[in-house]
């Protein structure tokens, strides 16, 4: 498990993670990209605790993932099955389990500082937090996405399912996009990654 656990997440990483698979029975599977998700944790009807994490991502996020997805199985252990998904049991689990990870040896010095702010109230997912999911994208390999920011006003771009929007005016946070084929209006986070049709 160290070996395959070396190749996704920095080495610093290898033997605290390892150490949190081992005592909480983890059976970690790495999947194929998945658009909608970084990873999941479910537990099986043989009460086997199963977590998938996409394989694409890069050893910071993949880290940031694994332990996301552990820290809903020990919250779920802790507080039982009634507990919100990302609520404040999970979110100060999630803190917990992070905190002995985020250190120069595992993270670059530019995102310490990101993650610092990130985990005073974690979110249920990295991608919101649109400094740090910036921050940790130059460390994914080359792709042809392009984040919503990044579309100029009026700008034509596609989704990973095929739907096709204009980019219009930035609201509050997000920016309000208009649906070519429905003509409705969506908002999109920022960060969001899309393909720009040029």
């Amino acid at each position: 498990m160290t070996e395959t656990l070396e190749k996704y997440i920095p080495k610093a990483a290898v033997a605290p993670v390892f150490e949190l698979i081992r005592i909480h029975h983890v059976h970690l599977k790495i999947v194929n990209e998945r658009v909608s998700r970084h990873g999941d944790y479910r537990k099986l009807p043989d009460g086997a605790h199963q977590i998938t994490v996409n394989a694409n991502l890069n050893q910071y996020r993949f880290l940031m993932t694994l332990v996301h997805e552990i820290a809903h199985l020990v919250a779920f252990q802790k507080y039982g099955r009634a507990i919100k998904p990302h609520g404040l049991e999970w979110k100060r689990t999630f803190q917990v389990l992070m905190l002995p990870l985020i250190r120069p040896e595992i993270f670059p010095n530019k995102i310490l500082p990101l993650l610092a702010i990130h985990f005073k109230n974690p979110k249920a997912t990295s991608d919101t937090d649109a400094r740090l999911s910036l921050a940790l994208k130059q460390f994914d390999p080359p792709n042809d996405k392009n984040y919503i920011f990044e579309i100029p006003m009026g700008g034509t771009f596609r989704l990973p399912n095929g739907r096709m929007f204009k980019r219009g005016n930035k609201r509050v946070k997000r920016y309000e996009c208009l649906e070519i084929a429905s003509g409705r209006i969506y908002l999109f986070n920022p960060n969001a990654e899309v393909e720009f049709i040029k």
